[in-house]
């Protein structure tokens, strides 16, 4: 079954003939805020710090990672630059969460086929996350080279509670049980954020300059 990609909203509709009106329930209290350490923003220092915003890109098309490394590439080719005076962080929100996603969730949730997404090797649905890349090298437009020129990928943690609650439903298990597993099961390094608008913001404000596939 594909994961349906678009958000829904819930209508609420008044009951009429009714001769009382029931009393209102008081809404739960909010649960206790989660503490979010951003401190990390200001680990960049270099004088090109630029974002890609691959948040929603359909990554069953086509991978959006070959655009940072080919950045790297032209500063290091042209300028002689290389991080950590070259800084780039990749902005992840929903349909492109199979890329922070570890070959454990891949398999146990099926990705490939839920987002419906090709292994491009063998042209069958994909079984593991094909944009890792290898530990020991490999294509530099995967997510191990990148990360290891100091690229830095972070997951929106609003669309993650969504695609949680969309494979809760799809399987049938609790959805702070599939929740936990998708936090624990993110990629080493992928930094879990408050919302992807946020950061676009903050990121900004930095000093970054943005660019959107």
């Amino acid at each position: 079954m594909m994961l349906d990609r678009r958000m829904f909203v819930g209508t609420v509709t008044g009951l009429a003939g009714l001769g009382s009106v029931a009393p209102q329930v008081p809404p739960p209290a909010p649960a206790a805020a989660r503490e979010w350490d951003l401190s990390w923003l200001d680990q960049f220092k270099g004088k090109h710090k630029h974002l890609f915003d691959v948040g929603n890109m359909d990554v069953s098309r086509d991978t959006p990672l070959r655009m940072p490394m080919n950045y790297l590439d032209a500063f290091r080719d042209v300028y002689h630059l290389e991080p950590p005076d070259v800084n780039v962080v990749i902005g992840i929100q929903r349909a492109a969460f199979p890329i922070n996603a570890s070959d454990a969730l891949w398999e146990k949730y099926t990705l490939g086929e839920r987002f419906e997404i090709k292994d491009p090797q063998s042209g069958a649905t994909a079984t593991h996350n094909i944009f890792l890349g290898q530990a020991t090298g490999g294509p530099g437009s995967t997510v191990r080279p990148l990360q290891a020129r100091g690229v830095v990928f972070w997951q929106c943690n609003v669309a993650l509670g969504a695609v949680a609650g969309e494979l809760a439903r799809a399987t049938g298990k609790p959805l702070p049980e599939v929740r936990a597993e998708l936090i624990a099961g993110l990629n080493p390094g992928v930094k879990l954020v408050p919302a992807h608008t946020l950061l676009v913001g903050l990121v900004q404000e930095r000093g970054f300059t943005y660019e959107k596939p």
